[in-house]
Order: C-alpha cells, then structure tokens, then sequence
C-alpha cells in the first residue's frame, strides 16, 4: 500500500486482482507463521484456498428481544456474545477482505454486548436500506469489532489502492462516496456508519470485510496488535484536538483530560504535549497517575484520592466538588483556567467541564461512557462565550493523517493487554469494570504478541520502553 508520506499512485485493480477461479486468501492456521516468516513468498501464500468459514465474534438477532426487554442497568451482555463459525464474506465492488491478525476493544464493543444505545440490528437493517448492496449486512448474526490490523487477501472489482499482500490498518468509517458531503467532511454525513458496530463483518474475527476507503498503511515499526490498537482512538483524538473540525489545538494551550490513561485519554496527552501544550490529566487511581507522568503529562489529579462527586444524589451538580476541582486544576495550570476540555466521560462529568473551561474556552466531547443524559447550568456556557464541540470518530483524510503521525513514531500505542479472540469477553469486562488502562488488544490469526515488526530500527529509535509502557 502506497504509504502516507508520498501517498503515490496505486496500481490498478487489473494488475493486483487475483486470477479467475483463484481465491486469494490463505487458512487461518497458517497465516500467522507464513507472514511472519521473512522467507515467505506472500503471493504464493496468498493464493491457498479460502476457507468457508471463520471463527468470530458475533451477536445473534435470537437474543435482541430478551435483551431491549431488560433495563439497561440490567444488561451486562456477555450471554449475548458468542464465538462461533460463520461464513467468511466475499468482496463485492470496491470492498476487501483482510485476515485479520488482531483486533482492539472500543466503548462501542461493550455497547453491541449490551444492545444499547438501540439494537444492533436494527443499525444493521437501517444500513441495509441506504445502498442495495448492503442487504448482505442484514442477517441474523452480526460479527463486532471496529479496529484491525491485518493482511489484505481478497479485492473486489473496482479497487485501486491496495493488492493482496499488503499489510494495512482499518478505519472505522463506512462511507458512500457518491454522497457529496462525503467529500466534505465524511462525519458530517448522514449515511456515514461505524464499521462492526452499525455494519457487518467487523474486527473480532479470522477475516473481516471492508471497503477500500477504509485502508491505511500498517506502521511497519509496530506489532499487529500494537497497530490494531490505535486506528478509532487516534482517529477521533486527532479530530478532537488537531482538525479544524474539532477544538484547533494552539501552541501553549492547556488541555484537562478526562480519563488521562484509557485508550482516548494517553493518546490526548501524547497529542498535546507534541502540539506543545500542557495536559492535565484526570485518573481514578495512583496507579494510573504514575502511567500518566510516565506519558509526560506533569500536571495529574488522581479523583479518587481527592473523593470527588461531581454529582449529587439527586442528579443535579454538586457545586461544591465543582469549585474544589476548579481550584485544584488552577493549581496545577499556572492559575489559568484549561482552554480545552477533553470529555469523553458523559453524564458524570460534563457539568464541571462545562464550569472549569476558561472564558472563551471549548469542550470538545466524542462519548459518555458514563451515561447520555447530560445536565449543566447553562449560564457557564453563554456568559462565558465557552463551546461545545461534538465529535464522533474522523474522517479518511483525519485518520491518515493520525496514522501518519504514528508512521513515523511521534504517536505511540498503549496497549496493557492482550487477549486470543476465543478469550475476547475477558478483555470487555475489564473495559466493562473500567480496571484497564491504554487499549486492550485481541489476536485473531497472529499467534502469539509481537509479530509482525518490519522495520526494528525505527522501533529502536522511538524506544522499546515507550511502546511497552502500560505492559
């Protein structure tokens, strides 16, 4: 694949598509070994045969009623999962399959698990109805995961960018490119869907089917689980702090940042601290206060040594630990209130982010894993001048951008955990139970944690104590 920094033209899908009646794919039981073997001719790998079926993932549409039947407190998910065979997709126009050498845990996991905020399949059927070809999505079970790394095995007619073999990363958005606000801004159109989350054929499995806007160059310095990790978060983060279509980040602004070591938060302080700016970073333990000066970040609240409430019993905001968190964040930015605002942490939080923001200042926010129904005192928003930003995920342009970043090694991974996908429920319950730090990766065909490294000097250079640092 062409990669980021000259972004040269791809070869043309006449020349990279595998011959008539030859799948180009290769078993499960082999590919980790034969890709990692540098004697490997991977064309010749690639042209095994395709195996019928793949170990996923999946929900099934036979639990969706005793699911939206239980309150959502009650739906803790896990009899929903199943790791079973289901076929293994085959590529239509502009689409590619990947064997999939592993995979990462996002929030949106845990939300299929749980079939919230609304069904999975009724996303599945809503896809189903924007484009005719997207009717194969809507069956009865759908495989999740939204992050990848991987080998491409199969194309479909109509794809340019890529030729089996090569080892690329996913983003996540699911886009129609004859949609002209596409060619704006992805995010902001409508038709726009999550991959394995509000589509089919996602991450947590042998194989998994995507379509060419999707691919970007796998860092060759990285492990397939390390590069796995960081594809939604980066994206979103790069987004949220960087774009012009997210806060617009300045030299020497002051960044608070919830949940300052999860997979969104050590990415944050990475981001601001490159930009030269100055994170403060939010935790729940001493623990994960150490991980987050280890990152670089100086200015650290540990929230559960200080015993906030952010609110009260009675759901309103509690003023008091309100004010006493303004102080403290004061504290420790040179008695300046944070221009920025990171939250991703919803219902829990978002009033004292809307408090603490400077005059003028902007909250940029991209989920709430804590809880949707968000209340604040309007006053500090308008009398204030202050903003709130939506964001959600990035589009293509954003996350290769994001992934260059990493390409070159000035944005790094956080992974504490790897799980083989058969053990996937583990990995979401420490997420579920909020006691990971980083990202939680999950290998798929790769057999074993650090495969897949092509380029050791440059992993050298950025450091092997740097990119093991929540391990």
């Amino acid at each position: 694949m062409s990669s980021p920094a000259t972004m040269t033209a791809p070869a043309t899908a006449a020349a990279v598509s595998p011959a008539p009646g030859i799948a180009a794919a290769v078993p499960p039981a082999v590919v980790a070994s034969l890709l990692n073997d540098a004697e490997t001719d991977v064309q010749d790998v690639l042209h095994r045969p395709l195996p019928a079926t793949m170990r996923a993932l999946v929900l099934l549409r036979e639990d969706e009623q005793r699911m939206r039947s239980a309150p959502a407190d009650k739906r803790h998910g896990f009899a929903t999962l199943h790791y079973r065979d289901v076929p293994v997709p085959q590529p239509g126009v502009g689409e590619v399959l990947v064997a999939v050498m592993a995979a990462s845990l996002n929030y949106n996991t845990l939300w299929s698990a749980r079939h919230e905020p609304m069904s999975p399949f009724r996303y599945l059927g809503q896809f189903a109805q924007l484009e005719a070809a997207n009717a194969r999505h809507n069956v009865d079970y759908q495989v999740i995961g939204s992050d990848a790394c991987g080998v491409v095995v199969q194309i479909g007619d109509g794809v340019t960018n890529c030729r089996p073999g090569d080892r690329v990363v996913i983003h996540p958005g699911v886009v129609n490119p004859q949609s002209p606000m596409v060619h704006a801004d992805a995010v902001r159109d409508d038709h726009t869907r999550a991959w394995g989350f509000e589509t089919n054929f996602g991450s947590l499995a042998e194989y998994c089917l995507v379509r060419a806007s999707q691919l970007m160059p796998k860092p060759a310095h990285l492990s397939w689980e390390e590069a796995a990790s960081l594809p939604l978060v980066n994206g979103t983060v790069y987004r949220m702090l960087v774009s012009d279509n997210g806060a617009r980040l300045r030299l020497g602004e002051s960044v608070l940042i919830w949940g300052g070591v999860g997979g969104l938060g050590s990415l944050a302080i990475q981001y601001v601290l490159r930009a030269g700016g100055h994170p403060i970073a939010v935790v729940s333990s001493p623990a994960k206060a150490e991980l987050a000066r280890a990152l670089g970040c100086e200015a650290v609240i540990d929230r559960s040594a200080e015993g906030y409430r952010f609110v009260a019993a009675d759901g309103s905001p509690n003023m008091r630990d309100m004010l006493r968190f303004r102080k403290q964040v004061r504290s420790l930015n040179h008695g300046r209130d944070p221009e920025i605002v990171f939250e991703h942490t919803g219902k829990e939080t978002f009033a004292t982010s809307v408090f603490v923001a400077a005059h003028g200042g902007r909250v940029v926010t991209c989920g709430s894993t804590s809880g949707f129904d968000h209340g604040y005192d309007n006053r500090y928003l308008w009398m204030h001048v202050k903003s709130i930003i939506g964001s959600h995920g990035a589009n293509w342009y954003e996350a290769w951008q994001a992934n260059d970043l990493v390409c070159r090694g000035l944005i790094v991974p956080t992974v504490s955990a790897v799980f083989p996908l058969a053990e996937t429920r583990q990995g979401i319950e420490q997420m579920r139970s909020n006691t990971h730090v980083g990202k939680i990766a999950i290998l798929c065909q790769a057999g074993q944690p650090g495969q897949g490294i092509e380029d050791p000097a440059l992993r050298a250079r950025v450091g092997e104590q740097r990119l093991m640092l929540f391990r």
